[in-house]
């Protein structure tokens, strides 16, 4: 079960990565580039995505990832 959980880790932190790539580069700076061009939605949503959801999600999946890997979760 603890090498489960240690290949769980270097998934959590693979998934981290490219959730941090994928909102920075599709979600978050298209909408926020719109929103500069007139589109007020957009930028709200641009700046909340970037600023404030990106961070705590990629966050906590890197640090789930990082105690999960070096063992803080076996028993």
């Amino acid at each position: 079960m603890n090498t489960i959980r240690k290949y769980l880790g270097i998934i959590w932190i693979i998934l981290g990565v490219y959730f941090g790539y994928f909102s920075i580069t599709s979600v978050g700076l298209p909408k926020f580039q719109s929103g500069l061009a007139g589109n007020t939605s957009d930028l709200v949503f641009g700046i909340i995505m970037l600023l404030l959801l990106t961070p705590i999600i990629v966050g906590s999946l890197l640090t789930f990832g990082y105690f999960a890997l070096n063992g803080d979760y076996d028993q």
